[in-house]
């Protein structure tokens, strides 16, 4: 038995014996996937962390994830496997920022990406992912919307809703925002029966040149759902584990070399273990900053 078999193995006995449910974003690596209890994108995952049963969540991925699986049960542990994965887009906003617009814009919505601080949800009316934006802006009264901290994903949304003033924010994701129109243009010239999915963090331009739009998940059901058999995926690689384990028939290709999370990546089958075994790094929080955070998380499960 391999090593990898034999870590996997410990882990799956680590989990039953702590009654620990093991989550895990699409972006982590392959085979820290495959040892996951559940496995999707950020609204999947927030939702599933208010229906376990489990004492423990091992949040596999990057920081503001385990931070949403803490605000969401504060009652439980949460742990990470590695506490040095971080987004550095969930840091592109401030709580001065939103606190000024707040005051030059009376009655607007502050609607917060969930890729965020719990400081910066804390200070927001609603938190959204991608895969729910749409709908979650769509039903909000307010007219006025600041959008934090993805500015991409804002247009992408306020191209929608025309009957919305958008603030915009100088967020972006690195990996997304990198991805060139003349990336998609080349892959498309290279693969003409290729159809393009695109992430909506991506840049306008390479938005406008998609045959789709969605978050991750949203991705994975069209091509559940296709015919085609050829697709240009336009997101962080490792969704490409999950779409050629379930189409092993079908073709995929990226846009650019360097559609890659390197905070993503940081989460390794050792870690994983380590954190079961250890029981830690775990996500603590201070009381103030998860109640005032927990309330437009709720409000996001509602509204979607």
């Amino acid at each position: 038995m391999s090593e990898i078999s034999v870590m996997k193995d410990r882990i799956r006995e680590l989990a039953k014996e702590k009654n620990a449910r093991i989550f895990a974003h699409y972006y982590v690596p392959d085979d820290v996937q495959d040892i996951a209890d559940e496995i999707g994108d950020s609204f999947y995952l927030a939702r599933r962390a208010t229906e376990t049963d489990a004492d423990m969540i091992v949040l596999c991925g990057v920081r503001f994830m385990g931070e949403s699986a803490k605000i969401l049960n504060p009652g439980k542990k949460v742990i990470i496997p590695e506490i040095n994965a971080d987004c550095p887009m969930a840091h592109m906003a401030t709580v001065e920022m939103i606190r000024e617009v707040r005051k030059e814009y009376p009655g607007c919505a502050v609607v917060c990406y969930v890729n965020s601080t719990a400081e910066l949800k804390a200070e927001s009316d609603v938190c959204v992912t991608s895969a729910n934006a749409l709908n979650i802006v769509r039903k909000l009264p307010a007219k006025d919307i600041y959008f934090i901290p993805d500015r991409n994903l804002a247009h992408f949304i306020d191209d929608q809703l025309p009957e919305k003033h958008f603030i915009f924010n100088d967020g972006f994701c690195h990996v997304h925002n990198s991805i060139t129109p003349e990336q998609i243009d080349k892959a498309k010239e290279l693969k003409p029966g290729a159809l393009v999915l695109v992430h909506p963090e991506c840049v306008p331009d390479v938005v406008s040149r998609a045959d789709y739009v969605g978050s991750t998940s949203g991705i994975i059901k069209y091509v559940d759902n296709s015919d085609a058999d050829e697709f240009i995926i336009v997101t962080e690689m490792g969704v490409l584990h999950q779409l050629k384990t379930r189409h092993p028939d079908k073709k995929f290709y990226t846009a650019g070399p360097m559609q890659l999370c390197p905070n993503m990546k940081k989460v390794s089958l050792e870690r994983v273990l380590h954190a079961l075994c250890d029981e830690e790094p775990e996500i603590t929080l201070l009381d103030d900053i998860m109640d005032k955070a927990r309330r437009p998380m709720e409000e996001m499960l509602r509204l979607a």
